[in-house]
């Protein structure tokens, strides 16, 4: 299986500052997470900004209950532009986030870019088709109804 690609946008009528804010800091991570992704934070990072080699360590159960330990690593950060994360352990062969924020309209417009790959070969994309690309797009839906509920529709 290739590395797949997929994007979101969404417009925030809220200023870059303080969307920033909200998501620079990896305990809000929860708060955009359906409930059924079972995130359980394994380091308080209440109240500290995300900052490039920060590591986020937590434990997922998105299927079945079933815990896995997720460690993202921040490798790049520009203050109010854009930070990455990158999988260091976890379910996926690969993954890569990019999110971006830009000053727009009175608001901010965040662009979220993903590269991720599924382990396993022929039965990893068997479970990408399935399952995993399925889940990725619910997850990414769920939060842009989160953001409108903390923010306002843009």
């Amino acid at each position: 299986m290739q590395i797949k690609q997929k994007e979101w946008q969404q417009f925030i009528p809220k200023p870059v500052d303080e969307i920033w804010d909200f998501f620079s800091r990896p305990e809000n991570l929860k708060k955009l997470t359906p409930k059924n992704v079972g995130i359980t934070m394994l380091s308080n990072l209440d109240g500290v900004e995300m900052y490039a080699g920060m590591l986020i360590p937590y434990y997922i159960s998105p299927i079945l209950g079933i815990k896995m330990k997720w460690t993202t690593e921040i490798t790049h950060i520009e203050h109010l532009k854009y930070f990455v994360d990158v999988q260091q352990e976890g379910p996926y062969a690969f993954w890569h986030h990019q999110h971006h924020f830009k000053s727009q309209d009175g608001g901010t417009l965040m662009h979220d870019v993903l590269h991720y790959k599924v382990p396993y070969g022929p039965i990893g994309s068997l479970a990408d088709l399935i399952l995993v690309d399925k889940m990725v797009d619910q997850i990414f839906a769920f939060r842009k109804e989160a953001i409108e509920e903390y923010f306002g529709k843009g």
